[in-house]
């Protein structure tokens, strides 16, 4: 509920408050003298007192019976009765609303507090045309920084050395020594003068840390790139 809706709550409940107490105050300055009506003479019925009491029955309709019952003290009891029944109803009906907002209030924390975060699936290029390459077991020794891929990356696109052929590769994360710590298998192709290799990976159950970038074709030897897993 909007703070807009809190306040129309709070002046129904004060028109309500007010309409009361204006009846009040006229049949109380008739009433303060009582007046028994054993015989029920001229006196309404029942759903006429619950009408008024809940205000269901407009005060411009209500004002004839006003003398009535400043004169008939069955009627202003019987009236008395169904009107704290009415702010009974009322003041349970403000604050069942009130818990409702409550617990609206306390799911919505709580889901947003609970709820898994939201993992884009992150396609990282990397560029790998002016990359130092060497075969084999041998770490590559050169002076460029390491690649880097965060842990939530869910595809690479690289674009190969200049002189790749297409076709299948091997693509894998290997650690210093050489062992493999995930491997793929993709398709090379050529997009605009470029060999471009789309892989997808899962990255989540690596460490962050340094390893190397492995790419073969299948019967050659890895060629490998350091490459940093944020």
């Amino acid at each position: 509920m909007t703070s807009t809706g809190s306040r129309q709550v709070l002046k129904a409940q004060e028109e309500f408050n007010g309409e009361e107490k204006r009846i009040l105050d006229l049949l109380g300055r008739g009433l303060s003298r009582d007046f028994p009506n054993p015989q029920r003479v001229g006196c309404p019925d029942s759903a006429v007192l619950r009408g008024i009491a809940a205000h269901k029955v407009p005060l411009s309709e209500a004002d004839r019976w006003l003398t009535h019952f400043s004169s008939c003290s069955p009627c202003f009891q019987e009236f008395t009765q169904f009107r704290n029944q009415a702010v009974a109803r009322r003041r349970t009906q403000i604050w069942l609303a009130a818990a409702a907002v409550f617990i609206f209030a306390v799911a919505g924390w709580f889901w947003v507090r609970t709820r898994p975060p939201v993992q884009t699936a992150a396609i990282v290029v990397l560029d790998l045309r002016g990359r130092a390459t060497v075969r084999g077991e041998n770490a590559p020794e050169t002076s460029q920084p390491p690649l880097e891929v965060p842990r939530n990356a869910k595809s690479l696109n690289l674009e190969l050395p200049i002189g790749s052929n297409e076709g299948a590769y091997d693509i894998a994360l290997l650690n210093p020594s050489g062992a493999e710590l995930f491997r793929t298998s993709a398709t090379a192709k050529l997009e605009d003068h470029i060999v471009v290799l789309r892989a997808d990976v899962d990255l989540a159950g690596i460490s962050s840390g340094s390893y190397f970038l492995g790419l073969r074709q299948r019967g050659l030897e890895w060629i490998r790139f350091p490459i940093r897993v944020l």
